[in-house]
Formats: structure tokens, C-alpha cells, sequence
């Protein structure tokens, strides 16, 4: 492992957490602690607090330390790039652009961007270190953790699945998370959409038995390679080497015939049985709820190799903020960029990680004609990920896609649901999202909020906040709390009926100003915008839960207008929220300061 330039050359976990111990970035905690609910609480804790990230050298009854937050901070996620994501993103367009068609003087121009893509070749090697033991499977002895207290059993939180289209021989990485069963079982939670879950479907219409191969810790261009939200078969390995400006170094499987990389703290080597289906979960995702149990693919590991010495890696997803934060913003700020290419109208797109990224997406555009913006959600809503979209606004291009006031503006202003709001019933959706009360099924909506060519831009108008503290308890008296968003997003927390007040707030002909009112429950904080943004999208279903000041029907075609109301209450029949116990609370809170010497 030699070092460049003054910056170490990481190719594995290992190489990246010497270089965050290096740069100041990592806390070694000699003190044992619990895989069982303890290593969530520190770690939530310690990345609300902005501390390094955590290594647990003491973990009960593990043979490996436990690495945890590795990338949970924006600096981390620069270190291990060696620039912003944002600057490569636009670098990566930037040739793009100007490499069609090829020049040979582009490649020169865009010295950085080109060596990054020759090293998107994987390398062969012969040494794999991940290969350094090899030992039958017997899962005792990691430190698996479990994460919530309703979580079904502990998982495999940041496992990158290695599979192969049988037809095409193509390759996938993704994570999905894995719920230990035995010592030589797991769950395999195909969600849909996903590139495992592709193959997997390609394996069962041939009968063809399915080897899979599953990474547990790799440097971390792999590691955002497997989380990104790559166009369908384009190959995360050879994206990763993009990432890292290194070629990624593979193997062949010791007991599978497919390739699995060689710098890989461990490699689990197994198959997934075409029948074999078991009951998975529940387990506390990152919406900030339980997903439901149901059932899943189960995985038979056959081997397990693993490097001399090594190190266990975990994340904790739940009520946001969390690592997949990071994760998430460093991808689409690098990938995001890309989409100009099949839509050149499109400025900046941006998917809220409060609202669990799929939840709400803004688009900035620049429209060549009336109504393109419309004509660009929609396709987009059928691209890929971006197809488990849920809500979809769309604003013009000198509105800052990022910048949750600035798209609250652009609705108050451009915003008349008469014209702009388009319910797209009975469609898929994320696995994880509960309000439909169907898996996979249910609805998405999308707001028009750019400009309209001919028409006068309405005036925000002054502060209405003191007509409302006159009139909230007047209009109805459940209302607990309340705040006003930008003067367009009222936002009401009450016990019950969430329905009823919106309905009556929403129909008021004395409530003017804000363009959409939405109730949420007493456990959102409503004076914290991050919890307001997850309080309201993880909530509601755009069938169910929209309504408007007027609605009619014409023919088979709803027609809205006035304010928008949104019933983002907490339901029967929804999973709970994540809340940690109380004793792990106060075991916490009894060594926070232990932890640390």
C-alpha cells in the first residue's frame, strides 16, 4: 500500500480507515459493547454530533471489530473521493458533452475524467486478500447488529450482493439487506427494481440454479458504487473503478464460479434456491418505520473467506438524518448530471433524503414549450429508479432544486392544481412504503411549480402568519400546534382525525395565503424542517390522503382547484415509528463519556 501525492492509494475498508485515522476522522472504542440495539444509539448519537467515524475494537461476543459511520459525514465522503461529489458530477457531464463525437483532444482537455474511465476496467488478480482464510459457513462470531428493538433478528446491513444475469452473463452489486436465519442462512430482500432481483426473476423462468456472491466491507468507491442508482445494466464494478481512478481488483469465488473482489474484508459464497421463500423482517428501515414482515428468497452460504485481521462493516437506517444521508447526496450529486444527457431540458434534480429519497423529487427545468416540465415527470417517473418516485415537483431553472424554502416559493407563486397537478393511481411503488397498504402498489402525484409563459407571477404577499394565529383555533380547535412554511406549507399536528381537520381547513373560506395544508402526528417535530419533510412524505398516499378546496368531476377527469390538503397522519394499519428503548437510552447515556477514553 503505497501512498501518491501525499493522499494514500485505497482499495479496501482497511486502507480507508487508516486514512481516516490519519486525517482525525476515527474513534476507536475500546469498550465492549452490544451488537444488540447499543451500537444504533452511539452511532446515531455520534453522527448527530458530528464525530468521527466509530470503530468498536470490544464487541460481545465477536471475533471482529465493528466499523460504523465510515462515511457519515460530507468530509469522509471527500476523502475517499478525493474531491466533491458535485465537482465530479459535473466534470463527468462536462465530458460527456463534449466527447460526443470522440476527439482525441477531449481526452487530453479531460485528463482526470479520462484516466477515471480506463480504470473502469476490473483487474484480475491472483492473491485476493479477501481470500486470505477460508472456513466453512458459520455466520457466529460476526458482529451482526440489531439495529431497532421490533427488528425480526439482527442483519446484514451493508452487504453488496453480487449477482449475474444467467442469460447474458451481465453483472449487478446491490444491497439488500440480509437477516441472519442460522449460522449458514439469510434473507434476501429482493426489493422491486432492483438489479438482484432482475437476475433472480431471469433464474427462475430458466430453472438455472443461481450462485450469488455477497462482499461484507470494500474501500468505499465500491461501496457507492453498489448504492447508486445506476441505469439497468450498467456494471457497479466498473463504475467503481470511475469512482476510485483505480481499476478494481476481482477474483474467482472459492466455491462459486463467479468473480467477487479481492480486497473485500469478507465474501460470502452461497446460493439462492429458486422455491425457497421465508417470512423476513420486520425491520426498521429508512422511512423511519418498520417494514412488514413478509416473505422473501432465502441465501445458503457454502463458504466464507475473509482477510487476515479483518473488519466488520454496519450502517443504521431510521428516521433521518443517518449515514444513508451521505450516501445518497454524494450519488445523485455525482450521477445526477447524467440525466441531462436524454434530457437536455432538465437543469438540477434533487430527491429529498428527509423524505427517504424516493418520496419527493424536484426537478428544475428549463421549458422549450408549454407544459414540457409536466412531459419531463412524467418520463421520468418511468426511468429506472426514479420510477418509485412518489411525488414529483417540478420548478424552473433558477429555482434551486435543493433548497426546500426556494421550492415552497416557486409552488406559492406558479402553483394552480386547476392546471398543474396531475394523481397517477394504482402504479408500483417502493417496497418499503406502507401508506398504500399493499406492497409494491400505489400512487404518486406530481406539482407543476415552474413559471407559465403569458402569465403574471403572483406576489407572495406579506407574512400571513399573524391573520393565522388569529384564525387557527377559530377554524378548528384540534389543532395542537402549528407552523407556516415560506407563507405556503401550513403544517398542523394533531392527536386524531387527521382527515377532518385538513377538510375543514382546506374548505375554510377564511383561510387564505398558504397553498397546501397538511396534518401530521404528535411525534413530528414541526419547528424542524428535516422532520417536517419526513413527517409529511412518508405518510400519506396521493389517492387516499389528497384533497382539494374544490374538486369536480368532468366526465372521467378530476378537476382541482384552491388549497391543497394533505392527511399525513399516522393511520391504523401502518408499521410504528422507530423509537429506541428507554434502557438502551439510559444505558447510554450512563457511558457516553466511557466510550470515548
Amino acid at each position: 500500500m503505497a501512498e501518491s501525492n501525499g493522499k494514500m492509494k485505497i482499495y479496501s475498508l482497511q486502507d480507508f480507515i487508516k486514512y481516516l485515522d490519519k486525517n482525525g476522522e476515527l474513534a476507536r472504542i475500546k469498550t465492549e459493547v452490544d451488537a444488540k440495539l447499543e451500537v444504533t444509539e452511539i452511532s446515531i448519537r455520534a453522527l448527530k454530533e458530528g464525530m468521527p467515524a466509530l470503530l468498536f475494537e470490544n464487541v460481545k461476543g465477536a471475533r471482529f471489530p465493528l466499523a460504523m459511520n465510515v462515511l457519515a459525514s460530507d468530509k469522509r465522503l471527500e476523502l475517499a473521493l478525493g474531491k466533491h461529489p458535485d465537482q465530479l458530477g459535473e466534470e463527468l457531464i462536462t465530458f460527456m458533452e463534449e466527447a460526443m463525437p470522440p476527439k482525441p483532444k477531449v481526452f487530453f482537455r479531460h485528463w482526470d475524467i479520462s484516466r477515471r474511465i480506463y480504470a473502469t476496467i476490473p483487474k484480475k488478480t491472483r492473491r485476493p486478500k479477501s481470500q486470505e482464510i477460508v472456513s466453512r459457513p458459520n455466520l457466529h462470531g460476526l458482529p451482526v447488529i440489531t439495529s431497532w428493538p421490533e427488528d425480526g433478528g439482527p442483519f446484514i446491513t451493508l452487504p453488496q450482493v453480487f449477482t449475474y444475469d444467467p442469460q447474458n452473463g451481465k453483472r449487478n452489486v446491490g444491497m439488500y439487506r440480509m437477516q441472519i436465519f442460522d449460522n449458514q442462512t439469510t434473507g434476501m430482500h429482493w426489493q422491486i427494481q432492483k438489479g438482484g432481483g432482475f437476475h433472480y426473476f431471469q433464474a427462475q423462468k430458466m430453472g438455472k440454479e443461481f450462485e450469488i456472491a455477497v462482499a461484507l466491507g470494500t474501500d468505499p468507491a465500491l461501496l457507492l458504487a453498489t448504492v447508486a442508482a445506476l441505469p439497468e445494466g450498467m456494471d457497479e464494478v466498473m463504475f467503481s473503478g470511475f469512482l476510485r481512478g483505480k481499476r478494481t481488483r476481482m477474483a474467482k469465488g472459492k466455491s462459486v464460479s463467479i468473480k467477487v473482489p479481492a480486497d473485500a474484508e469478507f465474501i460470502l459464497e452461497g446460493k439462492v434456491h429458486l422455491t425457497d421463500l421465508r417470512m423476513e423482517g420486520p425491520f426498521g428501515d429508512h422511512f423511519g418505520h418498520y417494514s412488514h414482515a413478509s416473505k422473501f428468497p432465502v441465501f445458503h452460504i457454502n463458504t466464507i473467506t475473509h482477510r487476515k485481521n479483518a473488519i466488520y462493516p454496519a450502517t443504521v437506517v431510521g428516521r433521518p438524518p443517518m449515514e444513508d444521508k451521505y450516501l445518497g447526496n454524494a450519488t445523485q450529486q455525482i450521477l445526477g448530471p447524467l440525466i441531462r444527457l436524454i434530457h437536455p431540458e432538465i437543469c438540477d434534480l434533487w430527491a429529498y433524503y428527509e423524505a427517504g429519497f424516493h418520496n419527493l423529487l424536484v426537478v428544475s427545468v428549463e421549458e422549450r414549450y408549454s407544459k414540457e416540465a409536466m412531459k419531463t415527470a412524467l418520463s421520468i417517473m418511468g426511468e429506472g429508479q426514479l420510477s418509485l418516485t412518489k411525488c414529483v415537483v417540478t420548478v424552473s431553472q433558477d429555482v434551486n432544486t435543493r433548497d426546500f424554502n426556494a421550492v415552497l416559493n416557486a409552488i406559492h407563486k406558479n402553483f394552480n392544481p386547476k392546471y398543474d397537478f396531475i394523481m397517477i393511481p394504482k402504479v408500483p411503488l417502493d417496497t418499503l412504503d406502507f401508506t398504500s397498504y399493499k406492497m409494491n402498489l400505489g400512487s404518486k402525484m406530481i406539482l407543476d411549480a415552474t413559471e407559465k409563459r403569458g402569465l403574471k407571477v403572483r406576489d407572495c404577499g406579506s407574512n400571513v402568519k399573524t391573520e393565522l394565529e388569529r384564525l387557527m383555533k377559530k377554524i378548528d380547535n384540534r389543532v395542537m400546534d402549528w407552523v407556516i412554511l415560506n407563507d405556503t406549507l401550513l403544517v398542523v399536528k394533531v392527536h386524531d382525525k387527521g382527515r377532518e381537520v385538513v377538510h375543514t381547513l382546506t374548505k375554510s373560506p377564511e383561510l387564505v395565503g398558504p397553498k397546501i395544508v397538511a396534518a401530521v402526528s404528535p411525534d413530528v417535530d414541526i419547528h424542524d424542517t428535516e422532520q417536517t419533510i419526513w413527517g409529511i412524505f412518508t405518510r400519506f398516499d396521493a389517492e387516499r390522503d389528497i384533497l382539494f378546496q374544490e374538486e369536480k368531476l368532468v366526465g372521467i377527469n378530476p378537476l382541482f382547484g384552491g388549497k391543497m390538503g394533505i392527511d399525513a397522519t399516522w393511520k391504523k394499519g401502518y408499521p410504528a415509528p422507530l423509537v429506541m428503548t428507554d434502557e438502551i437510552v439510559n444505558r447510554v447515556n450512563e457511558r457516553w463519556d466511557r466510550y470515548w477514553k
